[in-house]
């Protein structure tokens, strides 16, 4: 008898309108922005949105990290599998995110806040970089009633698998906090990303009273260096740094799961219960092939957590982390492939193991 997910995986995140082109490192000097970062917008960066639309080559992708990534685990995923929640406007862009959901077949439990737009995030794209500027907008708005209105509990309590990410924190801490509880009072899998380097250092207290409660955690290299910083961890190998967090504090019998990604280089998996390191070699995707590398990492973690909740080897999920990946990476902005999404598990796939 299959495994029942109906409404198994619930996420939370900002819901962004992407507003994605191609640019030069000029306009990124302009905006002091970064070849390869995700930043909050400031009132330096409000012109930047417009500049995109009147003199780019702009187009516009339903995004957010959070949505990107539970719509893909639901096009890996039986019907009705996930739900996803944030907060968005009463406006056109809003009924833009729901219908790419919708044809994803992810079901959304948005908070509409008709005072504010939906939120927006600017993609500078350079080469295989990405720059992301987000305006929350209406996103930021996202209250903690509406967790627990009695529709919005009603689905935390189905769910097994709660997916968070690390920018959830500027928006709703009280959510993520009774979120994290319920998951382990419940027995169920608590999950987040960092999300962004900024996260780590700007809101060090409450990463630092959420990770007890967290049974896995993503993130990229450069997210992992900042958290070893705001946490005083002195080092720069990434498999270290994924050892030493795994072996943090936490809460309930659970083993916390560490998995780092690098790009089209190694993936890292530490666990508390092991001292073992995993390391998993990427088949880079061909230049030539290369859309941009936006949302990349959300495609991993969706496809991660669809084989996850299916009960499936580590080996399995990542493997199946890195095909969609590089799926994604041959897209332009964070789009999935058009037709059916099927992964097929090599058996010849598996890691390097070593000891620190």
């Amino acid at each position: 008898m299959s495994k029942d997910l109906r409404g198994a995986l619930v996420g939370f995140c900002n819901p962004l309108l992407d507003i994605s082109a191609v640019v030069d490192d000029e306009l990124l000097s302009k905006y002091n922005l970064k070849a390869n970062d995700a930043i909050l917008a400031s009132p330096e960066h409000v012109p930047l949105f417009q500049t995109l639309i009147d003199s780019y080559d702009a187009k516009f992708l339903p995004g957010g990290a959070g949505q990107n990534t539970l719509r893909g685990a639901q096009l890996l995923l039986p019907a009705d599998s996930a739900v996803f929640m944030g907060a968005v406007g009463k406006d056109e862009n809003a009924e833009r995110l729901k219908g790419a959901a919708e044809r994803a077949g992810l079901r959304t439990n948005y908070m509409v806040n008709p005072e504010k737009p939906t939120g927006t995030c600017a993609l500078l794209i350079t080469g295989p970089n990405r720059s992301m500027v987000a305006n929350l907008s209406a996103a930021e708005t996202y209250q903690f009633a509406h967790t627990q209105k009695p529709e919005s509990w009603d689905i935390i309590e189905k769910a097994q698998i709660y997916y968070i990410t690390g920018f959830f924190f500027t928006v709703s801490p009280e959510t993520i906090e009774a979120v994290a509880k319920h998951s382990l009072e419940n027995n169920k899998t608590f999950t987040m990303n960092i999300s962004a380097p900024f996260v780590p250092p700007v809101y060090k207290d409450l990463v630092e009273k959420t990770l007890p409660y967290i049974d896995v955690l993503f993130g990229n290299e450069t997210e992992a260096e900042a958290l070893a910083g705001a946490f005083g961890i002195e080092s720069t190998d990434i498999k270290v740094i994924a050892k030493k967090v795994a072996d943090m504090p936490k809460n309930g019998s659970k083993p916390r799961l560490v998995v780092f990604t690098q790009g089209d280089k190694n993936t890292v998996v530490a666990t508390s219960n092991s001292d073992e390191i995993r390391v998993y070699a990427v088949t880079p995707v061909p230049s030539s092939e290369i859309g941009d590398t936006n949302g990349a990492g959300d495609a991993f973690v969706a496809a991660f957590l669809a084989q996850y909740i299916q009960d499936k080897s580590i080996d399995t999920c990542v493997q199946a982390g890195h095909w969609l990946g590089g799926e994604v990476v041959r897209q332009i902005g964070p789009n999935y492939p058009e037709g059916e999404l099927k992964f097929v598990a090599s058996e010849d796939f598996a890691p390097t193991v070593e000891k620190l």
